[in-house]
């Protein structure tokens, strides 16, 4: 086992795949592990590179597994990919994900500590609860509506439906008892995103990187909260056009032989992020196109001959390379002069 470099890991939810191969690249080991004897056999092995697949419980077994001095990496499933040999197997993906991490120009994803993890917690579990409230609303508005009863989509108009509900009296009584039901649990909903809400507003302003973060049009407590969390450290890009990429906020390339194809932006990277920032820009351009932006600058110009999605897209770009510098670099978000920006 002295002669191990690297170990390429194949997460399951039981048995584990192990791959060791030397510094020459050569393999050294082959084995299968089950769940309990996982972390007895990185205790008792010298230190080396373990590499796994940035996928399910992959964080944990990082921390663990990193506890013991080694030099974990874990990869994105798709670079990993590319380095598997005809049949797809466990020891043929621990295989792959060994020389796909011992490339020197791969990249990796940072492994992220438990407090990191419920902080990104709290953001998914809160967009679960919105999604499901706007299922059932959607739900509630399209039984109501066999009977005569409709209103307009949102959250807002709910009120309205209740009102209709209990001034409708050929409504049968099942069917009213059953979107009573849903009513209740649209309210119930509601409580828990307000809390969850409320708990990420408190931490954004106790938070130094997401206080500052909200100091950026267009990005508030939930969107800055959500990038502290779900984001790597901003030292793992050396430049904003590098962390609007790895968003997912550049178009997409289709150059050869010295001619450049731009496409739409290429929907990589981190979505979640991405649709908070667009909807952030969103609203900053809906507001510029309807009180005016400041003359001379870049949105002014924008709003004048491009139109609102596009600048919307355009705008989440900026944002998330603002957003990179300030983390990067510190401070908070300055208006640029007239005519610079």
């Amino acid at each position: 086992m002295n002669e191990i470099s690297i170990i390429g890991l194949d997460l399951a939810k039981n048995v584990f795949q192990i791959h060791g191969a030397g510094p020459d690249g050569k393999v050294v080991l082959r084995k299968k592990l089950n769940r309990g004897r996982l972390l007895e056999f990185f205790a008792s092995l010298p230190i080396c590179v373990v590499a796994m697949e940035a996928c399910a419980s992959a964080h944990y077994w990082g921390r663990e597994i990193g506890k013991f001095g080694h030099d974990v990496r874990l990869i994105n499933p798709s670079y990993v990919k590319p380095f598997l040999k005809r049949q797809k197997n466990d020891a043929a993906d621990a295989e792959a994900i060994a020389e796909a991490a011992s490339r020197p120009t791969m990249r990796f994803v940072g492994v992220k500590s438990a407090e990191k993890q419920a902080s990104s917690m709290a953001f998914k579990v809160r967009d679960l609860l919105v999604r499901q409230r706007t299922q059932t609303i959607n739900a509630l508005r399209g039984h109501l509506m066999e009977y005569g009863l409709i209103v307009a989509q949102g959250i807002r108009h709910i009120s309205r439906l209740k009102e209709l509900m209990e001034t409708y009296h050929d409504l049968p009584d099942l069917a009213r008892g059953l979107c009573q039901d849903l009513l209740e649990h649209i309210e119930s909903l509601s409580k828990q995103i307000a809390e969850l809400e409320k708990g990420l507003r408190v931490r954004a302003r106790q938070d130094d990187v997401a206080s500052r973060l909200m100091t950026i049009p267009g990005i508030g407590a939930i969107c800055a909260t959500a990038m502290e969390a779900l984001a790597p450290s901003a030292a793992t890009f050396s430049k904003g056009r590098d962390f609007a990429a790895w968003i997912g906020l550049t178009p997409k390339q289709n150059s050869s032989g010295g001619k450049d194809r731009l496409g739409q932006i290429s929907r990589m990277g981190q979505r979640d992020l991405r649709r908070l920032l667009v909807l952030g820009a969103t609203a900053v351009v809906r507001w510029a196109r309807r009180y005016g932006a400041p003359a001379g600058s870049w949105l002014a110009r924008m709003v004048s001959k491009k139109p609102p999605k596009l600048i919307a897209v355009a705008l989440a770009n900026k944002m998330a390379r603002i957003a990179w510098a300030l983390m990067a670099h510190g401070g908070v978000y300055q208006t640029p002069a007239s005519g610079t920006a």
